[in-house]
C-alpha cells in the first residue's frame, strides 16, 4: 500500500466514547475527538467493525457484512435534524452509567429512538437522496432489509427456522432502508470531519461473517453448508497464548472454490463498500486466507480442528482489480499461529503486519516483536482490543518479562511509568504506522481493558470519561510524536 508517511494514531471504538444517550457514537463526541486527534499530533483513528453487533456486544460477530451498526447513529444529531424530540427514553439513556455500555439498556431505551427517528424521516418524505442511497445499495441492503425485517418480526428466530408466508411489512422494510440511510449519511459527516482535520479513517474487517446473517441467508452459495442450511465446520483458531483449549468462532466457512467461480464478487462488493467509508482496512485474521482453522460444526472447542487452505493471492488479485490499484490499502493483522505460507502471502502482497509490544518482552532477542526486528512495512501497537492495557498487562507480567522491558530501555521501569515507557519505544520504533489504544496514551489501568478473548460476557463496554480528552493530554501526545519523529 502506499504509506501515508511514518505517521501515528489511536484506536478507540465509537461506543467507548463519552456522550449521553448509554454509549458513544458517530456524533459531536467523534467530531470532538477527530479536532483532539488532529490537535495531538495524531493523523489516523483505528476503530472495531461498525456493522451491527453481535451475541454479548461483540462487533466480530455481526448479523451482516455490510450494513452500519444503528446503535452508532447518533442521538444528538437525530435531535438537531427534528427526527426526535421529548422522548420518554432519553431520561432512562441519560441515567446510564457513563462509564460502561449497558447493550440491554441499548436495545430497550435506544433502538426504539432509532427506529422511530426512521419512521419520520419516511413520513415527511425522505427526498431524492434517500432513492439513490437505495439504488445505489441495492446488492446488500435489499438482503438486509429483507433479513432484518423479518427477524424483527418472527420475535429474532433464526433465519433456518422461519416458516410460511413472511411476517414483515413492506412498511417494516422500509423502515430498515431507512435506518441505514440515517447511519450512512452520519458516516459521510464524520468523514468529511476526518478529511478537514487532515485524520485517515482505519476500519476493520473480520474475514468471517456469522451463521445468523443476512450474508449466509441471501449467498448460501459462498459457504460451506450442508442441504439444511447448517454448517459441517466452523471457523475458530486453535490453542495459542489467550486460551488453552483454542477459541470456537462458531462462524461457517467459505466455499472459496465457489467463489472463484464467481470472480469473487461478493468480496469485491465487500471490500469496494467498507473504502467509501474509509481510508485503510485491518483485515481481521488474514492467516485464514492462507489457511483457516476448521472445527467439526459440534465441537465442544477448538481442540479438535484442522487446517483448511484459504484463496491465497487469487482473492487480492481480484480486489486489485476492483480498485484499480496494485497498493491495497490493507493493513494485515498477522497474529497468532502465523506459518511460512502466511508470511509468503503478506509479504508478497506487500502488506504490513502488525508487531504488539505487548508480546515483545520475553528475553529473546530475535522476538519479532522486539523494536528492532521491525520493518518500515508494519504498524506497530502497544497493544490491540484483545490485549489488556499496557498497565493491566504490567501487573500480571512475571517478572521475568518485566526484567526484559527494563533491561530493553536500560533503566528502571514502574507501574506510574509503563504506559509512557511503552507508548514511547512504540513511536520511536522503525514501523511506519504507530497506533496506540487510547488508553494506553492515558495511562489507564486493567479496568479499561476492552476485550478477554474466550470469555462471553463482559466485553466490548469500556467507555472514557467526558473530561479524559484534555488539552494537556493532546499536547503531551502531540510532542511524543514530533519526538519521534513522526
Amino acid at each position: 500500500m502506499s504509506w501515508p508517511g511514518r505517521c501515528s494514531g489511536v484506536l478507540l471504538h465509537p461506543t467507548s466514547l463519552p456522550g449521553r444517550w448509554g454509549a458513544g457514537d458517530l456524533g459531536p463526541e467523534a467530531r470532538r475527538f477527530l479536532g483532539w486527534l488532529e490537535s495531538a499530533g495524531q493523523r489516523m483513528w483505528q476503530f472495531l467493525p461498525t456493522t451491527p453487533a453481535g451475541a454479548g456486544g461483540s462487533p466480530y460477530s455481526s448479523p451482516s457484512a455490510f450494513a452500519g451498526n444503528p446503535m452508532l447513529i447518533s442521538v444528538d444529531d437525530l435531535i438537531e435534524d427534528g427526527l426526535l424530540g421529548d422522548e420518554p427514553e432519553l431520561a432512562e439513556l441519560e441515567a446510564a452509567d457513563p462509564a460502561s455500555v449497558d447493550f440491554a439498556l441499548l436495545y430497550r431505551c435506544r433502538e426504539p429512538l432509532v427506529r422511530r427517528a426512521a419512521e419520520r424521516l419516511l413520513d415527511r418524505g425522505p427526498g431524492p437522496s434517500f432513492a439513490a442511497f437505495r439504488a445505489e445499495h441495492a446488492p446488500w441492503l435489499v438482503a438486509w432489509r429483507e433479513f432484518a425485517a423479518e427477524k424483527r418480526a418472527r420475535g429474532d428466530a433464526p433465519w433456518w427456522d422461519w416458516a410460511g408466508a413472511p411476517l414483515a411489512s413492506e412498511r417494516d422494510r422500509s423502515i430498515e432502508d431507512a435506518i441505514q440511510f440515517l447511519y450512512f449519511e452520519q458516516v459521510a459527516r464524520l468523514r468529511a470531519e476526518a478529511r478537514r482535520r487532515n485524520v485517515l479513517l482505519v476500519g476493520d474487517l473480520p474475514i468471517f461473517v456469522a451463521q445468523d446473517s443476512a450474508d449466509v441467508r441471501s449467498w448460501p452459495s459462498i459457504f460451506l453448508l450442508d442441504e439444511q442450511g447448517q454448517p459441517e465446520f466452523v471457523a475458530g483458531v486453535p490453542p495459542d497464548a489467550f486460551s488453552e483449549l483454542g477459541q470456537l468462532w462458531g462462524n461457517p466457512l467459505y466455499d472459496w472454490d465457489a467463489l472463484a467461480e464467481q470472480d469473487y464478487a461478493w468480496w469485491r462488493l465487500r471490500v469496494r463498500f467498507l473504502l467509501k467509508q474509509v481510508d485503510l482496512v485491518r483485515i481481521d485474521h488474514f492467516r485464514g486466507f492462507a489457511a483457516a482453522w476448521a472445527v467439526p460444526a459440534h465441537a465442544e472447542d477448538a481442540r479438535s480442528g484442522s487446517w483448511t487452505p484459504g484463496p491465497g493471492r487469487a482473492l487480492f488479485e481480484a480486489l486489485r482489480d476492483e480498485l484499480g490499484t496494485d497498493d491495497l490499502p490493507f493493513i494485515a493483522e498477522d497474529l497468532g499461529i502465523i506459518t511460512p505460507d502466511v508470511e509468503a502471502l503478506r509479504d508478497g502482497l506487500e502488506l504490513p503486519g502488525m508487531r504488539i509490544l505487548q508480546f515483545a518482552f520475553d528475553g529473546n532477542p530475535q522476538n519479532p516483536y522486539l523494536p528492532q526486528q521491525h520493518t518500515e512495512r508494519s504498524v506497530v501497537y502497544t497493544g490491540t482490543h484483545d490485549n489488556d492495557t499496557v498497565r493491566g498487562w504490567w501487573h500480571h507480567a512475571p517478572e521475568w518479562s518485566r526484567d526484559a522491558l527494563r533491561r530493553h530501555v536500560q533503566r528502571d521501569v514502574q507501574d506510574a511509568d509503563v504506559a509512557d515507557t511503552v507508548l514511547g519505544i512504540a513511536l520511536r520504533s522503525p514501523a511506519a504506522l504507530c497506533i496506540t489504544p487510547i488508553q494506553d496514551v492515558l495511562g489507564l489501568d486493567g479496568s479499561a481493558r476492552m476485550n478477554l478473548p474466550g470469555t462471553p460476557d463482559g466485553n466490548w463496554r469500556w467507555r472514557l470519561d467526558g473530561g479524559q480528552l484534555t488539552t494537556a493530554s493532546s499536547e503531551r501526545l502531540a510532542a511524543l510524536t514530533r519526538e519521534a519523529q513522526r
